[in-house]
């Protein structure tokens, strides 16, 4: 095991087996941050269930009432769309001291709490690089969670990659339009720039290496540099040069404006989810 953490001994439940679940069951256990025996998931499909049994060495079961019961930590990994018909099994099963950290996108504290009958709630959007535990996390604690609980939250969530708590629970909407969201508009230009490369003449394997390699390179240098983008970028454009003409025409087809608006339509969409779930999850409770 690791150096003691806040969850040494703590029984963690996923409800809901899918890819973001197994990410985070992977890097609980690559990271040794708890045992096998520490976790339980659930999932409908045997085969499924049998798959992660295999894989990771850990209880699996059919029941997600089952799965929830024991533990002090129920992390839901599932479809928006499953929230009100398992949060409605959940609701007699989750106890008050019990922490409920959701993974589902567009789920506000308030349609998790209605679904869940619940309170001490934390909600995060992670992104796509989680599978490799290279992902961000923004996520919101309601007030109702200790301050253990958050503990246990930054230990769950650093499983992934970067964790990042913030205070206001717009702020995680704001991130899943930005990171969560973010990986969207990354393979979008990458595709765009293999496509423009296999254009000029490279075989596609080539013009994919180039790319991937140069976005992954250009990232590392500006991590590590800590200079604003807009200094980086001047280091590589000499007056009249390659770099000046491609921006001239980046520009001239409002790049940063069409990016911009894409980012404030998955916002808008977003805040549309919550708020449809926060509408389903009242409506069953009435």
């Amino acid at each position: 095991m690791s150096p003691q953490t806040s969850l040494d001994g703590a029984r963690i439940a996923i409800v809901g087996s899918g890819v973001m679940a197994e990410a985070m069951i992977g890097g609980l256990l690559r990271d040794r941050i708890v045992e096998p025996s520490q976790l339980v998931a659930s999932h409908p499909r045997s085969e499924r269930r049998e798959e992660l049994a295999g894989r990771y060495g850990i209880a699996m079961t059919a029941s997600n009432e089952e799965a929830a019961g024991g533990a002090d930590i129920v992390v839901l990994a599932i479809k928006p769309q499953m929230l009100v018909r398992v949060g409605r099994l959940l609701a007699g099963a989750l106890r008050d001291e019990q922490l409920v950290l959701s993974v589902i996108a567009g789920a506000t504290s308030d349609a998790l709490a209605a679904a869940l009958d619940h309170r001490a709630i934390v909600r995060s959007m992670p992104n796509t690089p989680a599978r490799l535990g290279r992902g961000v996390t923004v996520w919101y604690a309601t007030p109702e969670t200790t301050e253990r609980q958050r503990d246990q939250a930054r230990a769950l969530l650093r499983a992934l990659g970067t964790e990042l708590e913030v205070d206001d629970e717009v702020m995680v909407a704001m991130a899943t339009a930005v990171s969560g969201t973010g990986p969207t508009y990354v393979f979008l230009v990458m595709e765009a720039l293999i496509d423009a490369a296999v254009h000029l003449g490279f075989p596609r394997h080539i013009a994919h290496d180039l790319v991937v390699e140069t976005l992954e390179g250009s990232t590392v240098f500006a991590k590590q540099s800590g200079m604003h983008p807009a200094e980086l970028r001047n280091m590589v454009t000499s007056p009249g040069g390659t770099s000046a003409a491609a921006l001239h025409e980046l520009e001239s087809g409002r790049l940063r404006t069409v990016l911009s608006e894409g980012v404030w339509a998955a916002y808008r969409r977003t805040l549309e989810l919550g708020a449809l779930l926060e509408e389903r999850a009242q409506r069953d409770r009435d």
